[in-house]
């Protein structure tokens, strides 16, 4: 997994790359949790995701917001924190023309803004959203969603309860043409310490179907 640094709005960020050897592959960008409270992108539940990624033959980076590691700047409260993902974005998009499709997938803090730049960047075609901070952050912004995705959380959660992301999903629902695959996880909390796997194994799941559905109406044109 090469290192990358790439330039981000507020200086050069530093990330890890899996460059796909399929043609056309799609691209994934993982988000990691919060940067004031030990999110990086080395976080199991992150790691989990880009492994998972890798597995089924995209393209993968998960990368370090400002102030995280050796990514320069410093904190901005989520909004600077969207320009990041946004500059990591065109990094991909740059060195993967011609790309299969456009996931992102974020875990709590990277949960917040995978969904800010699903909003903002029209060519996203799926997202991962795992233990989303409903009753933190107004996720208001969402209306409406632009697609379906995955969204997992824990009932065992301590710090967002599963009834705010419960309540969360149920709305997303009702709109138009989105389907919310919504998977809670037994005994899983916050930070998810004996259930990586059980993420990873969801990624490929809902994530290997919708590639392969893709996959087979180009197949088809």
């Amino acid at each position: 997994m090469p290192e990358v640094m790439f330039a981000g709005p507020d200086g050069r960020l530093e990330g890890r790359y899996h460059h796909s050897k399929e043609p056309g592959a799609p691209v994934a960008l993982i988000l990691h949790p919060h940067p004031l409270h030990g999110g990086t992108m080395n976080n199991r539940v992150t790691y989990s995701m880009y492994q998972a990624f890798q597995k089924l033959g995209c393209s993968v980076m998960r990368f370090n917001f400002r102030g995280v590691g050796r990514s320069q700047g410093r904190y901005d409260g989520g909004i600077g924190e969207i320009g990041d993902a946004a500059a990591a974005l065109d990094w991909m998009q740059a060195v993967n023309p011609g790309h299969g499709g456009l996931w992102i997938a974020g875990y709590s803090f990277g949960a917040f803004i995978g969904m800010q730049l699903l909003m903002r960047r029209p060519e996203i075609s799926g997202w991962v959203s795992v233990a989303p901070p409903a009753n933190h952050y107004d996720f208001g912004f969402l209306a409406p969603c632009p697609c379906g995705g995955l969204m997992l959380h824990g009932d065992a959660d301590e710090l967002v309860p599963e009834t705010a992301v419960r309540k969360l999903v149920d709305k997303l629902n009702t709109q138009k043409g989105v389907h919310v695959d919504y998977r809670v996880i037994p005994g899983a909390d916050h930070v998810f310490a004996s259930h990586a796997d059980v993420i990873a194994d969801a990624v490929d799941d809902h994530c290997g179907k919708a590639i392969a559905r893709k996959q087979m109406a180009l197949a088809a044109d």
